[in-house]
């Protein structure tokens, strides 16, 4: 058989511009698949909805009542407190929101130690302040409390190894059912490889989700981290299907609030795939701010708003 390098130059070119063109950017096909699938009622997107969430520190105020009004006011349903700030004020936060048309989301971390050392004093307060977070978000009805492996310069650790693996499905799958006698969840955050080498995608967590196969242990994806880590957001948060519980959003360059790094601030193709996939669950804001948070919080709920239609 004859080689023709041309041809085959073509043929290649030829095929790496459907790929392009079908890629993470371009949703044409994917438009009008879901449309017939509207118009046969089987549209997984038509359950979708943008909840969107807060954590205390997004919306201006002093006080939990003025950062709820806020909330309110701009049609925010989602408040995710930091771990410790709700053990230590948790009643206040339930006074807080009687009455309003807020739900605690998801819990931020706040544990201690962490899962993947090697010392088993340090896994041990690990342990124990999960079940405190967990305890604690279930009372509030939360979707889960989030927890990262291991952060990268946390010492001692076990090797990324297959044993390591194995021993944190193991840690979790504990831990997963003891969140669902609870009523709520553990949440796996990928993070970017400047923060936490070891899990760094969403379909990473995905998998490791997969692999205990129990239904207190979920995954998230933050479109921060995912903007270093992920070839496509829509890919990414497809790939982690039913095990996808929470997402955070943040500028892509600065990581402050949606819209202020400009163009860069684009989540259409992710919330391509969340709409594909029938999310429904909250999108928390988890960034700072570069002005004056009266004005900048508004104008970022408005670009999400906007691409999410978009999407």
């Amino acid at each position: 058989m004859t080689f023709d390098r041309r041809k085959f130059l073509t043929a290649t070119l030829a095929g790496s511009a459907a790929i392009v063109a079908g890629g993470c950017h371009t949703f044409a096909a994917a438009k009008q698949e879901r449309k017939s699938a509207s118009a046969k009622g089987s549209d997984p997107a038509a359950g979708a909805k943008l909840n969107i969430s807060f954590q205390e520190g997004t919306p201006p105020g002093t006080t939990l009542s003025e950062k709820f009004d806020f909330m309110e006011e701009h049609g925010v349903t989602g408040f995710e407190p930091h771990g410790r700030p709700l053990l230590e004020r948790g009643q206040e936060i339930k006074d807080a929101l009687k009455g309003r048309n807020i739900k605690v989301s998801a819990i931020c971390a706040g544990f201690e130690g962490f899962i993947l050392s090697s010392d088993p004093e340090i896994r041990k307060k690990c342990r124990d302040t999960m079940a405190e977070l967990i305890v604690a978000a279930g009372e509030v009805e939360s979707v889960g409390v989030i927890i990262v492996p291991a952060f990268n310069g946390q010492t001692p650790a076990m090797p990324h190894t297959r044993e390591t693996r194995d021993f944190l499905c193991e840690q979790f799958d504990e831990m997963g059912t003891f969140a669902r006698q609870h009523g709520t969840t553990v949440i796996f955050e990928p993070l970017n490889r400047n923060e936490a080498f070891y899990l760094r995608q969403v379909a990473d967590a995905a998998s490791i989700c997969r692999d205990i196969n129990n239904p207190g242990v979920k995954c998230m994806g933050d479109f921060w981290h995912m903007t270093w880590e992920e070839n496509c957001d829509m890919a990414a948060f497809l790939s982690a299907g039913e095990h996808l519980r929470h997402v955070h959003v943040a500028s892509r360059k600065r990581r402050s609030m949606p819209g202020e790094d400009g163009e860069a601030d684009n989540y259409v193709a992710g919330f391509r795939g969340l709409k594909m996939m029938g999310y429904d669950k909250y999108v928390s804001f988890e960034c700072g701010a570069q002005g004056d948070r009266s004005i900048v919080v508004p104008a970022a709920l408005e670009l999400l708003r906007k691409q999410w239609e978009e999407a």
